[in-house]
C-alpha cells in the first residue's frame, strides 16, 4: 500500500491518532460541564455541553483501548444520566418517533453496514461504531431534550450566544494573525493565509466548517428575529456574529451557503408557488445542460466569490463520481485519490455519501434532505393561521437549504456534524408543534394569551 493510499485509509478511519491529546485544561472544564448537568434545571443541559463542544478542539481526545473518546463523547454519557434519572416531561409529552427519525436511523445503519463491507476490518467496524454512538447518542439526546417552541427559541438563542464568542475569536485572529485555540491544540497558532487573506477557524478543524456553522445558522437567528419580543436584543447580535464569521473564514463554501440562506428567506412570498418554482429550476437546468458544451454542474467551476476558491475541485468530484459509477455504487470505493488530481479530499458530502457507502448510503442521505423538506412544507402548511409559526418553519427551511448548498462544498467532520444533528432535531421538534391544533388567540399580542398546557404562548407543551 502506497503513503497516499495509507494516508486516506487512516483518514477515513479517525486519523490514527494513538494517544491521548488532551489537555489538563479541558478535562478540568468537561468536569466542570458534567458537574452542571445534575446543579442545572433539565432544560438548561444542553447549555454547556454545547458551549464546550463548539469551544475545544475535536483534536482533543482521550484514548483507551484503541477507543479515541472526544469531549462529546465523554459528555454524552453524563448528558443522558441527567436526562434519564430527571425524566420531567408529562405523559402527553411522549417523544414521536417520526420520519425524519427514521431517515436518520436508516441512514446511519445504512452507512456503518457498506463502510464495512468495504473495509472488511475489524479497524473499519470499531470506526463505524463510533459513528453510531456519535449520531444516535448526540442526536437522540437532543430529540428527548427538544420538545417544545420553548426549547427551540431557547437553543437558538444559545447558539447565538456561541456565534458571538466565536466570532471575537475569529475577529481576533484576523487582527493578530494568531489562533488562541491553539492552546489547547488540534489548531495551528498561525492563522491560515489564501490569496493573501487571513482564513479564521477559532477551534474548528478548518476555516470552512467555521465560517459554514455562522453561514447556516443565519436563518435561525431571522426566525428568531421575526418573533419579535426580548429576542430581538440576542438574535440581532447573532445575526451580525453570523456574518462575521462567515466572512472571516475567507472561504467560498460559507459565502454561498449564507447567500443561499438568505435568498432563500426571500422566497418567503412566494411560498405557496414553491413547487412551481422547484419545477422551473429543473427545467432550466435541465435546458442548460442540453445546450452548454459541458455538463450543467460544471457551473460550480465558474462561481467565484472568494479569492483562490476551488470551485474546479468540487466539480471535478461530481464529474468524477458520475463517470466512475462503477467503482463505487455498490459499497462505496478504497481509493478515490486514484481518479485525479486530490480526488482523495472528497470535501463534498454527497461525493463522501456514495465514497464511504456507495449509492445505498448516498440514497439514504438525500431521504435525511427530502424527509426534512417535506415535513417542513407539510407544517407550515399546517401553521398558515399562525404567522409567527409559520414564519419560524420558513427560515428553518432557509437554514436547511444553506445546509444543502454548503454540502456541496465541504463535509462536517468536526463539531459542525454535532450542531447539523441538533439542527435536525430542533426541525423534529418544531414540525410536531405546527401540527398540534393551534388556539385562535396565537397571534393576539404577548400577555393577552392564556397560558394553555404550561406555557405563557398559548402551545401546549409537547410533540
Amino acid at each position: 500500500m502506497g503513503n497516499r493510499q495509507l494516508e486516506e485509509q487512516l483518514m477515513r478511519f479517525g486519523g490514527g491518532v494513538a494517544s491521548s491529546t488532551m489537555t489538563p485544561a479541558s478535562l478540568a472544564l468537561v468536569a466542570a460541564a458534567i458537574l452542571l448537568f445534575f446543579l442545572l434545571p433539565r432544560k438548561y443541559v444542553l447549555v454547556p455541553f454545547l458551549f464546550l463542544v463548539i469551544f475545544i478542539p475535536l483534536a482533543q481526545v482521550v484514548v483507551i483501548g484503541g477507543f479515541h473518546f472526544m469531549v462529546f463523547r465523554i459528555m454524552l454519557p453524563f448528558a443522558w444520566l441527567r436526562v434519564i434519572g430527571g425524566f420531567g416531561h408529562s405523559n402527553n409529552d411522549k417523544l414521536r418517533f417520526g420520519s425524519i427519525d427514521k431517515a436518520i436511523v436508516l441512514w446511519a445503519f445504512t452507512n456503518t453496514v457498506c463502510f464495512t463491507l468495504l473495509w472488511g476490518s475489524w479497524g473499519a467496524l470499531v470506526n463505524r461504531l463510533g459513528f453510531l454512538y456519535n449520531v444516535f447518542g448526540m442526536y437522540f439526546l437532543l430529540r428527548v431534550l427538544i420538545r417544545d417552541r420553548e426549547d427551540v427559541n431557547r437553543l437558538i438563542r444559545t447558539l447565538a450566544v456561541i456565534c458571538a464568542l466565536v466570532a471575537v475569536f475569529m475577529t481576533r485572529e484576523q487582527l493578530t494573525g494568531r489562533n488562541i485555540f491553539s492552546l489547547f491544540g488540534g489548531v495551528p497558532e498561525f492563522t491560515p493565509i489564501r490569496e493573501g487573506l487571513l482564513r479564521s477557524q477559532a477551534a474548528f478543524a478548518h476555516p470552512i466548517l467555521a465560517g459554514t456553522l455562522g453561514a447556516t445558522l443565519l436563518p435561525l437567528f431571522v426566525g428568531l428575529w421575526w418573533q419579535g419580543g426580548k429576542s430581538r436584543i440576542i438574535t440581532t447580535l447573532g445575526i451580525l456574529s453570523a456574518l462575521v464569521m462567515t466572512l472571516a473564514s475567507s472561504s467560498a463554501t460559507p459565502v454561498l451557503a449564507c447567500l443561499a440562506g438568505i435568498a432563500a428567506l426571500w422566497m418567503w412570498p412566494f411560498r405557496r408557488r414553491m413547487r412551481l418554482f422547484s419545477w422551473g429550476v429543473v427545467l432550466c437546468l435541465v435546458g442548460l445542460h442540453l445546450v452548454m458544451k459541458a455538463p450543467v454542474w460544471a457551473l460550480i467551476q465558474r462561481v467565484s466569490v472568494r479569492g483562490g476558491a476551488s470551485g474546479w475541485h468540487r466539480y471535478e468530484l461530481i464529474n468524477e463520481i458520475i463517470l466512475h459509477f462503477g467503482d463505487w455504487w455498490l459499497v462505496g470505493t478504497r481509493n478515490p485519490g486514484s481518479w485525479g488530481l486530490e480526488m482523495g479530499d472528497t470535501s463534498d458530502a454527497y461525493v463522501e455519501a456514495a465514497v464511504t457507502g456507495g449509492l445505498l448510503t448516498l440514497v439514504s442521505f438525500l431521504g435525511i434532505l427530502w424527509q426534512t423538506f417535506r415535513t417542513l412544507g407539510i407544517a407550515r402548511k399546517a401553521a398558515e393561521k399562525n404567522r409567527k409559526l409559520e414564519l419560524m418553519l420558513w427560515a428553518f427551511g432557509a437554514a436547511l437549504f444553506a445546509n444543502a448548498t454548503a454540502f456541496i462544498g465541504t463535509t462536517y467532520f468536526d463539531q459542525t456534524s454535532l450542531i447539523w444533528y441538533t439542527f435536525l432535531a430542533m426541525i423534529g421538534a418544531v414540525t410536531s408543534i405546527a401540527r398540534v391544533p393551534v388556539p385562535e388567540f396565537e397571534n393576539t399580542p404577548v400577555g393577552l394569551a392564556p397560558a394553555i398546557g404550561g406555557t405563557a404562548t398559548g402551545f401546549p407543551r409537547g410533540a
